[in-house]
């Protein structure tokens, strides 16, 4: 399906105008959706940890993937959007819930931009989390900002500390984790990891963990 069509079916599920334009811009212009769905072994269970409004399981939803998706996230107001607009959609659950809470075991998890509202601890405790919950032969996907002293991570903390002014993500303050620290949370598992900025000037990473 077309970027353009596929955007604007999924716009089309929210009831909102702001919501509508916030959600096709992201379908259009974010890289984090395609890597994910490249990323995916197959069609399993999936996690999407921090999920915001739900584009990402509507997203997965168009490009043909069947199997139950449950999307996790603190903010009750972003949960009880995705809920309104899953109603065309089979299968797909959102949850209000702390990400640093144990997750529900065999499934592939998403961990998409949520580290760095939480603590180095609480960081630890989200992806150790992760790496229990993931089935057998499944896999712990994070697109991630890091802290590695770049202009990038630079300019990336500030624009995420705009939006916490704004409450568009409620958090007390930003933590951003290193590479090394991510890495470290995985032992035994296979990784790839990859810069995920394209054309944007954000210091975004993608990491790909998977079970053996």
């Amino acid at each position: 399906m077309k970027k353009r069509r596929l955007s604007d079916r999924i716009a089309a599920l929210y009831d909102r105008r702001s919501l509508q334009e916030y959600a096709r811009w992201k379908v259009r212009m974010d890289r984090a959706y395609d890597a994910v769905l490249g990323a995916l072994p197959e069609d399993a269970p999936l996690i999407d940890l921090g999920c915001g409004i739900g584009i990402l399981p509507f997203f997965l939803r168009e490009q043909g993937r069947t199997a139950p998706i449950v999307g996790i996230d603190f903010d009750r107001r972003k949960i009880e959007i995705a809920r309104r607009a899953a109603t065309h959609h089979a299968g797909v659950d959102f949850i209000a819930a702390d990400a640093r809470e144990p997750l529900p075991g065999g499934h592939d998890v998403v961990i998409v931009d949520l580290l760095h509202y939480f603590d180095s601890a609480s960081q630890q405790r989200i992806l150790a989390n992760a790496a229990r919950a993931v089935r057998p032969g499944g896999v712990v996907i994070l697109r991630q900002g890091i802290r590695d002293g770049s202009w990038r991570y630079r300019l990336q903390a500030a624009v995420d500390a705009l939006a916490r002014v704004i409450r568009w993500m409620q958090a007390e303050s930003l933590h951003y984790p290193t590479r090394d620290a991510i890495v470290g949370a995985f032992p035994g598992f296979e990784s790839e990891i990859r810069p995920l900025w394209g054309r944007t000037p954000y210091n975004n990473y993608l990491f790909v963990f998977r079970r053996s």
